[in-house]
């Protein structure tokens, strides 16, 4: 309260209150006050001002911004002068008890104190805003894509700027109803079919798209323009991160390509994911890796008592406890460096720490250094797996998410057979187990670890060229934040033994985003940076599937989720041929695995036959790893 600012206001007020009562006086008696009603006058205004100053600064009345004044500070106004006139109003008649005392006065002086303060709050707010504020009259010519409230969020913000170098003259946008109409004084100038045009026709420098809920398509089509008309474009953040209504001339940023996925915006049934994670002990295992650490933030917004983080790489997982102890102060975070494989110490874990929640994102998951590395990926993904869940049905854990891959359907690499495989056992233990047990499958995540957009970007930055390695490969895409808040949706909802298959929307080609990628950084493909096709990888399809065939599937709650019908199966043979697929792989028999995971994973196909420890390409890169003898065993299969 006693800053200097503060104290000019409250002065100010307590002088508009006087103000307002000597008004309803002279008001009430045509500017003439009787001598008998003087007394009065003079007992009114001594409790006014006493008791309205007073009773302001106890409410929080002078703890408001009032240069961004707005209505629902005219709200506060309204109630603080209806307490303080009812407060004053019991205060003299207490005081005089029986003498008459016109009411009118207390209207008139309360219709009079709420116009004064409130037009006192507007008249500041007019003069921050015509004089401290960017006027606009001078800096880069700007178009503004969007006339709704994105839009207007982003001018005022440019307007409060004094440094932005942003001259606005006029939005687009393809509501007709908008068009030559003004929105803060600019006007709509017409539709993003006509932006080059308007471009063109006003001498445009920049645009700014304001329209966080567009889809790919409308991107793609002013972007175009953008282009076609030779000038520079940026957007806003998706309707995500705009969704606590702020916004700074920071989040303006490049397009990205996640932005031209044109991916809706994930709603979230938050009560019912607080419910199972609200003051409960949840592990997150992989915490570390891209998938994991964005679901520990996730989590962390839904208040659990505990966070377990467990990964077996130091760095990561130190930068992602530090992360969030940073953003969740008053969290009990425990970071346990821990292999998924070392089943004792899982065990140890679960017995020490009781986590009502899991969810499992530990895996090896590169198609190809797993084709190089299939012993590896048998015990982290398949054997880390089943150690996980044994301990959770073990120690009584109440759920477990496992998040899985479209590579578990009808696989052609040992990635994708792995994670099948520990689909299947985890399937399978839940019939027998108290600990609901969900699969949540999915495809190729943007901006993870190991995928595409990562490496064709360094290779943008080199100058080229960016590798495909097929024009017909298609994927299916999500973003982290998408995956991982749909990931937390399914645990909510799941039932034990249930695969989830998440929504993800049409495949998109691999080449496209390539060449997607490479106009997003200004350059031409295949005249500033060329595309080279190598030719598939070791285990890689041309597409992948979400559904394995006689799976049925059927919608739940969320339009985003289904779920896979439920399988029956006999957990007994499994582990017997679980107990053969562990001793080959500690044995490091690579044909054994191979041919163990094939019975284990009917539908697993592998794309070639393997001897030794490498597929052919690798053989071919490093033919001084292996006798002659056993490279001409290798009988590479033909890829359909």
């Amino acid at each position: 309260m006693f800053t200097t600012r503060r104290l000019i206001v409250f002065f100010c007020d307590t002088f508009l209150i006087g103000l307002a009562l000597c008004l309803a006086f002279l008001l009430r008696f045509d500017f003439n006050i009787p001598r008998q009603q003087l007394e009065l006058f003079i007992q009114c205004l001594v409790v006014v001002m006493v008791v309205k100053p007073l009773v302001f600064a106890l409410i929080g009345f002078y703890n408001s911004l009032w240069r961004y004044a707005s209505l629902q500070d005219g709200i506060e106004i309204f109630k603080g002068v209806t307490l303080t006139s009812f407060l004053t109003l019991s205060s003299v008649y207490f005081l005089r008890k029986f003498t008459p005392i016109p009411r009118s006065i207390f209207v008139l002086d309360w219709m009079l104190l709420f116009a004064l303060l409130a037009t006192s709050r507007l008249v500041w707010r007019i003069i921050r805003e015509t004089t401290a504020v960017n006027t606009g009259s001078e800096g880069v010519r700007t178009l503004i894509v969007g006339a709704g409230e994105a839009g207007s969020l982003l001018l005022k913000e440019l307007r409060r700027q004094s440094h932005v170098s942003y001259q606005i003259c006029g939005f687009v946008d393809d509501d007709l109803d908008k068009k030559g109409m003004k929105l803060h004084g600019i006007p709509v100038l017409g539709n993003t079919g006509q932006l080059k045009s308007l471009i063109i026709a006003n001498e445009i420098t920049d645009v700014i798209i304001a329209m966080p809920s567009a889809d790919g398509k409308v991107l793609r089509s002013i972007i175009d323009s953008c282009k076609n008309a030779n000038v520079s474009f940026k957007t806003l953040p998706s309707i995500g991160e705009l969704i606590d209504g702020t916004l700074t001339i920071s989040q303006i940023k490049n397009v990205e390509i996640d932005d031209l996925l044109g991916r809706k915006p994930v709603v979230l049934d938050r009560e019912l994911i607080g419910s199972y994670l609200n003051g409960k002990r949840v592990l997150v295992s992989g915490a570390g890796g891209s998938i994991g650490s964005e679901i520990c933030r996730q989590v962390a917004k839904f208040g659990p008592e505990k966070l377990i983080l467990l990964d077996q790489a130091e760095t990561p997982l130190y930068s992602i406890e530090k992360e969030l102890t940073d953003r969740f102060p008053e969290l009990r975070i425990l970071p346990l460096i821990a292999d998924v494989r070392d089943r004792d110490k899982i065990m140890a874990v679960f017995e020490e720490f009781a986590p009502e929640v899991v969810f499992h994102a530990a895996a090896y998951k590169h198609v190809p250094m797993m084709e190089y590395n299939p012993v590896q990926a048998v015990l982290n993904n398949v054997f880390g797996s089943r150690n996980i869940a044994e301990a959770a049905h073990c120690f009584k854990t109440r759920n477990m998410v496992m998040i899985s891959t479209d590579k578990a359907v009808n696989p052609t690499n040992v990635m994708g057979a792995t994670k099948r495989a520990a689909e299947i056992y985890i399937q399978a233990l839940s019939r027998m187990s108290s600990t609901r047990f969900t699969t949540v499958r999915f495809g190729n995540v943007l901006g993870s670890n190991g995928s595409v957009i990562p490496l064709f970007k360094e290779q943008i930055a080199k100058g080229g060229p960016i590798t495909v390695t097929d024009k017909r490969i298609v994927r299916y895409f999500m973003t982290i934040p998408e995956a991982t808040q749909l990931v937390l949706q399914a645990g909510s909802m799941g039932n034990s033994s249930e695969v989830l298959v998440l929504d993800m929307g049409e495949p998109v080609r691999i080449i496209d985003l390539a060449e997607e990628l490479i106009r997003l950084s200004g350059l031409i493909p295949y005249e500033d940076i060329d595309i080279v096709v190598t030719g598939l990888r070791p285990g890689e399809k041309l597409y992948e599937e979400l559904l394995i065939e006689g799976e049925g599937i059927m919608p739940t709650a969320h339009e985003k989720i289904r779920v896979l019908a439920a399988v029956s199966l006999n957990i007994n043979p499994i582990r017997q041929e679980m107990k053969i697929l562990y001793g080959a792989a500690r044995s490091n028999s690579v044909d054994v695995v191979i041919e163990s995971l094939k019975r284990l994973v009917p539908e697993f196909k592998p794309s070639y036959t393997f001897i030794g420890q490498a597929p052919p390409t690798f053989q071919r890169v490093r033919p001084d790893l292996f006798p002659s003898s056993a490279r001409r065993k290798i009988v590479p299969l033909r890829i359909s």
